[in-house]
C-alpha cells in the first residue's frame, strides 16, 4: 500500500485530456440521499477543481432538490465514466453547499468566482422558475437579461465535493485501484492506494 498526496487526481486529469474531444466527458452523475432515505441521482457538469486542492466544484440552483438532499445528508458519490478510454471514477465524499447566505467570506468569494467563470447563457438559467415545480403553460416566456458585471443571483449555489474515497476502474487494462484518504497529525489529507480485483 503506497501513500501519495492526490494520485487519483492525475488519473482523472489524464482521462479528461484523453477524452477531451467528447463534449460529454465533463458530465458526471451525482448521487445523494434524500430526507426520505431514498437515493437520488442526476447528471451535473464538472466545473473544475478548487484551487490547490482535490475538491470538485459543481454549480447548481439552490432551489433544486439536490441542495435540500445535501443539507439533510452531506454525503454524495460521483460516478464518472469516460467512453473513449473506458475509465470509471467513483468518488465518494462530503459536499459543502455554498449559497449566498454562507457566513464565510472566503466561501462567498469562491461562489462569486464560480459565477463569473460560468457563461452568460449558463447564468441566465438561475433567473428561471423554481426547478421541479409544475410549469405553468400560460406563463409568458420572460426574456431575462443580466448585467454581465453583476455578482451571483440568489438562486446560484456552488457545491464543493471533498473526496475521501475514490474507486478507479480501467476496463481496457482490467485494472482497479482503491484510493482512501486519511488525516495526518497536522490535519493534512494523505491518500493511500491499493490495487484491488476488478
Amino acid at each position: 500500500m503506497g501513500t501519495a498526496t492526490e494520485p487519483w487526481k492525475q488519473l482523472l486529469h489524464n482521462a479528461l485530456q484523453s477524452n477531451s474531444n467528447l463534449k460529454h466527458s465533463t458530465y458526471f452523475q451525482l448521487a445523494t440521499i434524500g430526507s426520505n432515505g431514498r437515493p437520488a441521482n442526476r447528471t451535473v457538469v464538472f466545473r473544475g477543481f478548487q484551487e490547490n486542492s482535490d475538491k470538485i466544484q459543481i454549480n447548481t440552483d439552490c432551489r433544486s432538490r439536490k441542495t435540500e438532499d445535501l443539507k439533510h445528508c452531506p454525503f454524495a458519490e460521483i460516478c464518472w465514466y469516460f467512453t473513449e478510454s473506458w475509465e470509471q471514477f467513483r468518488i465518494n465524499g462530503t459536499v459543502d453547499v455554498i449559497d449566498g447566505s454562507n457566513p464565510d467570506p472566503v466561501k462567498l468569494q469562491q461562489r462569486e468566482k464560480a459565477w463569473f467563470a460560468s457563461s452568460p447563457k449558463s447564468r441566465l438559467q438561475y433567473l428561471g422558475p423554481n426547478p421541479g415545480l409544475p410549469s405553468i403553460s400560460e406563463q409568458p416566456s420572460q426574456e431575462s437579461s443580466l448585467d454581465p458585471s453583476s455578482g451571483p443571483v440568489g438562486a446560484f449555489c456552488l457545491l464543493v465535493v471533498d473526496p475521501d474515497q475514490v474507486d478507479y476502474l480501467n476496463l481496457k487494462s482490467n485494472e482497479r485501484i482503491a484510493f482512501m484518504s486519511r488525516q495526518d497529525t497536522n490535519g493534512e489529507k494523505l491518500w493511500n492506494s491499493e490495487g484491488v480485483n476488478p
